[in-house]
């Protein structure tokens, strides 16, 4: 499989680019959270973060998806780059300078938030160019694997480099972010725009429309939205690493890597067995065991068990992910997975951005204890809700590419 893949230019120089955009990524935040707790000390203020992106994602959406199906995609990724690389200098400047503050941190991760906000759709719409659709499923689990080697290898790289202090991480993901531009832009495809159908507000929004005409790809998308917003416990990993834990930098890479590892783990199985049969079932356990492992990490006072809660949490999280983008890639025109894809990068982004927000907000409120304990519950309520709502969905056997 793998070899099949790399036969393909283009794909080589995409999965590398991605790679390292998301290693660059992954330090970034590591770095964000640790500096932005230190400075405040308050856990409101992590979820200040994930609003600050969320609130970039949510304002971009729409205009990223037109650019994604009206604009050559290599481009946009190429110009993402560039703009992440200004934002990571501009946090380096300002530690350097020693006039870093919250508000420059909140104001550089909302720069990052437009930017992944135009590359999603562009990258995600991309990917079918560039394999086919017969290799689509196979090749989504084999470039997460990779991908979430280097969420792994991000948050563990960044807590090395803090030793040498938050300017250290900031220069480095500048340089690599660079490099993933220049490696995305020598990507040769022969998708071109389509430039036939008029701009307006149907165009606009035909990525929300088509979703939420097909209840399979609706139910799938929103599932995981709520599910992640309610389970969600990324936010506050500097409060378990530094307070419950009793951990450092290092310790608080461990845990932002173990649900990347759990995620490799089962990419790696879904290159070589993947989901043949039972698809809605297998998406409803994933995101319940999801729910139980949140339950498990919130609980944990020992590193160790947390560290495998998470992995589990990651691995189960994956399987469902690849069944999700398989589903939304492999029933959607290519003339519209700009489009689309765009909406489904909101809708994760929402689940991921907002969710720690929540986060934040509860943790503030309860303790950060209970917040997760109960937003793992919760992840369990909306399985339960979902299961009676879009039954299409549980009764969805393959993968299949649908054009109603």
């Amino acid at each position: 499989m793998q070899t099949s893949l790399f036969r393909h230019a283009a794909f080589t120089r995409f999965w590398v680019g991605d790679i390292a955009s998301t290693l660059a990524n992954q330090m970034l935040v590591l770095a964000v959270g640790w500096q932005i707790y230190d400075i405040t000390n308050s856990a409101l203020s992590l979820g200040l973060v994930g609003l600050a992106h969320f609130g970039a994602q949510l304002l971009f959406t729409l205009p990223a998806g037109h650019a994604a199906d009206r604009y050559e995609r290599r481009l946009v990724m190429m110009v993402c780059q560039v703009v992440q690389c200004t934002a990571a200098v501009t946090l380096a400047a300002a530690n350097l300078g020693g006039w870093i503050n919250a508000e420059i941190i909140y104001a550089c991760v909302a720069l990052s938030g437009i930017a992944q906000t135009y590359q999603n759709p562009a990258m995600r719409s991309l990917l079918p160019s560039l394999v086919g659709e017969a290799l689509l499923p196979r090749c989504i689990a084999f470039h997460a694997a990779a991908k979430k080697t280097a969420v792994i290898a991000g948050p563990a790289l960044g807590g090395v480099v803090y030793f040498w202090g938050a300017s250290a991480v900031y220069v480095s993901s500048a340089i690599i972010y660079a490099l993933a531009g220049v490696i995305l832009v020598g990507i040769r495809v022969s998708y071109t725009p389509r430039n036939a159908e008029p701009v307006n507000l149907r165009y606009v929004f035909g990525g929300l429309h088509y979703i939420f005409n097909r209840p399979v790809i609706l139910g799938a998308i929103t599932l995981d939205l709520f599910a992640t917003l309610l389970g969600g416990a990324m936010a506050l990993m500097p409060i378990y690493a530094r307070d419950i834990l009793q951990t450092g930098p290092l310790g608080l890479g461990l845990l932002r890597s173990a649900p990347a590892l759990g995620g490799v783990l089962a990419s790696i199985y879904l290159v070589r067995f993947p989901i043949t049969h039972s698809v809605g079932k297998v998406l409803f356990s994933c995101v319940a065991l999801f729910g139980v492992t949140t339950v498990v990490f919130g609980l944990s006072v020992w590193l160790p068990l947390s560290l495998l809660a998470l992995t589990v949490m990651g691995a189960a999280d994956m399987v469902s992910a690849v069944i999700r983008m398989s589903l939304v890639q492999l029933e959607t025109p290519p003339e519209m997975r700009g489009r689309v894809s765009a909406v489904h990068s909101l809708f994760t982004g929402t689940s991921n951005q907002l969710g720690q927000f929540e986060s934040g907000v509860t943790a503030a409120w309860w303790g950060a204890v209970p917040a997760v304990v109960v937003g793992g519950l919760g992840t369990l309520v909306v399985v339960g809700l979902w299961l009676r709502w879009f039954p299409e969905l549980l009764r969805r056997e393959q993968l299949v590419a649908r054009r109603e």
